[in-house]
């Protein structure tokens, strides 16, 4: 058995949950937010069989697509540049962060 940990971003989130319940795979999704855009994620854990693993990374891979997105830069609080105002920056986001981690035992009560 493993342990699958996703993070994926809000805009595929929806999308993937239904995935999971169209392919009969229990999930948990968990709000998250990320430290580098500090926009909203969403955090799935799933416990699989490991014959069962690679179709749920398959479903995620599918689902999840990466998409060029811009935003602002921060701003400096160097005095030399007063004035200047941030710009956008075009940044790659979306698509998905998987961990997968063996299980030593699984009990459900």
């Amino acid at each position: 058995m493993k342990l699958i940990m996703a993070i994926v971003q809000d805009k595929d989130s929806n999308r993937l949950a239904n995935e999971f319940i169209d392919n009969n795979i229990r999930a948990t999704k968990l709000s998250s937010t990320g430290g580098f855009l500090k926009a909203g994620n969403s955090t799935f854990i799933i416990g699989i069989e490991d014959e069962r693993m690679q179709e749920a990374l398959e479903l995620i891979k599918k689902t999840c697509q990466s998409r060029k997105q811009y935003v602002s830069t921060p701003m400096s609080l160097d005095i030399s540049l007063d004035g200047q105002v941030p710009y956008p920056v075009e940044v790659e986001v979306g698509g998905a962060t998987v961990f997968v981690l063996p299980v030593e035992g699984f009990h459900q009560y």
